[in-house]
């Protein structure tokens, strides 16, 4: 029997992740705050996200330290939080770039992308490349999965 068949998924990274991750407006979220919305009304107005749901998913982004808060005020107003991007929210940059690019080539309007990622340095386009450590390009045929540290195979029950 091929091991990966009855391997123990409870650990997977991907699941862990898409608990956090895994929902439309939570990557939206995330796209608004990379496109530079930083604002609960931002959020509301752009998105239409219902307000309560809004809410949770920001309160979310928060306890995991994907977002954090800072405080502003405008004249005349009340201090209120405004969202910012932490080093762990920088890290999904690839991946939702990733949906992005994917996005692009498969489901953008017949017109083309409604956004394009360009570098703002040279104004290259930008696009996702998955390489080595040791910086070789890679192509998803070419990706071995292979047990790592903390493999684990399905408990035989009964056994």
């Amino acid at each position: 029997m091929d091991p990966r068949l009855d391997r123990d998924t409870s650990n997977c990274s991907i699941a862990r992740t898409l608990e956090i991750v895994g929902e439309k407006w939570t990557i939206l979220i995330l796209r608004e705050v990379w496109y530079g919305s930083s604002r609960f009304s931002d959020f509301e107005r752009v998105l239409g996200c219902p307000r309560n749901l809004l809410a949770t998913r920001l309160r979310m982004l928060v306890e995991e330290g994907i977002l954090a808060t800072e405080t502003y005020k405008e004249p005349g107003s009340r201090s209120r939080p405004k969202y910012v991007i932490t080093p762990k929210g920088m890290d999904l940059v690839p991946a939702v770039m990733g949906l992005l690019q994917w996005g692009d080539r498969y489901r953008a309007d017949p017109e083309g992308p409604a956004v394009l990622a360009r570098h703002r340095e040279c104004g290259a386009h930008v696009d996702v490349q998955i390489r080595c450590e040791l910086g070789h390009p890679v192509e998803a045929k070419d990706i071995e999965s292979v047990p790592g540290p903390a493999f684990r195979m399905r408990s035989s029950e009964g056994a």
